[in-house]
């Protein structure tokens, strides 16, 4: 049965979670391009709403699923979904390095890179597997006394930063034909899939970023069953200056 446009008239009907009148939780499918906030704006059109909010921002390059709670009592409990595991799936790009870890940052290639057999690298990514300690990029919005690293990081500083827990379920290798590889990555709240990514370059000593990344599950909610901007009436364009005009 085909999926009904979300509407001014009839997004009501979309939330897969009502909290109360006027008030709960979709799922949304972000495209390229757009920030998070961006989809949020765009929403608080749709819905004649302000306050929305969303449990887990996603970059500008990445894709994927987005929870967005509508209304205040929602926005309340949005919590319930900030802490869930998360499922992403990203093709690193071996052979070369970027300052953000990922293919928006300055890229650098790696001339000499001696290319990974497939033993190798299935060797490699089970070192990432289980509970570790994982440093934020510099090139994130953590604050540090009160400053984003991405502002201090394009300002050419580089801080310390204090690493936290994370835990890697699993890593599947899907696909791996020189120099792309793609992954499908289960991690706790709070992952950095870029800098894990950045990590297993290192490694595997020909370096690494993330050339694509898409998030497909939060918790039990998959990507299958959230709506595409196109779905979204009137329909935009994907570049993100139509979500915030």
């Amino acid at each position: 049965m085909k999926k009904q446009p979300v509407t001014s008239q009839n997004w009501q009907n979309h939330l897969f979670q009502k909290t109360a009148s006027n008030s709960g939780f979709l799922l949304i499918h972000k495209p390229v391009g757009p920030t998070s906030h961006d989809i949020i704006n765009y929403l608080r059109r749709i819905t004649k709403i302000q306050k929305i909010g969303h449990a887990g921002t996603l970059d500008p390059f990445a894709s994927g699923l987005l929870i967005i709670a509508i209304g205040k009592p929602s926005t309340k409990k949005i919590q319930q979904f900030v802490g869930l595991d998360k499922v992403y799936q990203v093709k690193l790009k071996l052979g070369a390095k970027s300052n953000t870890f990922d293919c928006t940052g300055i890229i650098e290639i790696k001339k000499d890179a001696q290319v990974p057999t497939l033993f190798q690298i299935q060797k490699i990514l089970k070192k990432f597997l289980g509970p570790q300690d994982q440093v934020p990029p510099m090139f994130s919005a953590k604050k540090i006394q009160g400053q984003k690293l991405y502002e201090l990081a394009r300002k050419g500083l580089i801080v310390k930063r204090k690493p936290h827990k994370i835990k890697i379920d699993y890593i599947k290798l899907l696909k791996y034909r020189w120099p792309l590889l793609t992954l499908k990555i289960k991690c706790s709240s709070g992952t950095y899939i870029r800098a894990l990514v950045n990590d297993i370059g290192q490694l595997l000593d020909c370096g690494a970023y993330a050339e694509e990344l898409k998030r497909v599950k939060i918790g039990k909610h998959d990507l299958k069953k959230a709506y595409t901007p196109e779905r979204i009436s009137p329909r935009p364009s994907r570049r993100a200056g139509q979500f915030v005009k």
